[in-house]
């Protein structure tokens, strides 16, 4: 099977703010872009969440995916294990536990592999996925990020 590659990010006016993501999705000469908007979430939220919905439109358990992201946020906890180490403390006094722990199911269902790049250095699909991104967090049309905000 061949890699479905995927490229994310995420923005967040304000910090938090109204925030979104957006995912470019790539498998052969298929092409998918994905983008969603919140009325206040942050930066890290958004980051993550683009790499869960990515994941999350793989129809077949065992897909192998590169994702490349510029937030070592993301592509740091999972490549060091500190999320796998969260995870067996409970996720003890972390942020975004909704996000982390979706992210665990999805991700173990598949073969990931992520890749950090540098943002805003003209990488073609990560700028297109800056775009998506701040685009979605300035739609009009802005969904309730609702774990965040009961939280906060």
């Amino acid at each position: 099977m061949a890699e479905v590659v995927v490229y994310t990010d995420g923005s967040a006016k304000g910090n938090p703010g109204p925030g979104g993501y957006g995912v470019v999705m790539m498998y052969g000469k298929h092409r998918l872009e994905l983008a969603e908007g919140f009325r206040k979430t942050t930066n890290n939220r958004m980051e993550l969440l683009a790499v869960i919905v990515a994941l999350e439109r793989l129809k077949k358990e065992g897909t192998p995916v590169i994702v490349y992201s510029d937030s070592k946020y993301v592509v740091d906890s999972v490549d060091k294990g500190w999320v796998f180490s969260w995870e067996k403390k409970g996720f003890a006094k972390k942020k975004n536990v909704d996000l982390w722990q979706r992210f665990l199911r999805i991700y173990r269902k598949q073969k990931v592999r992520f890749q950090w790049v540098k943002g805003h250095a003209n990488v073609p699909e990560n700028e297109r996925c800056d775009e998506l991104a701040v685009g979605a967090a300035e739609s009009s049309n802005l969904k309730i990020d609702s774990a965040y905000e009961a939280a906060n």
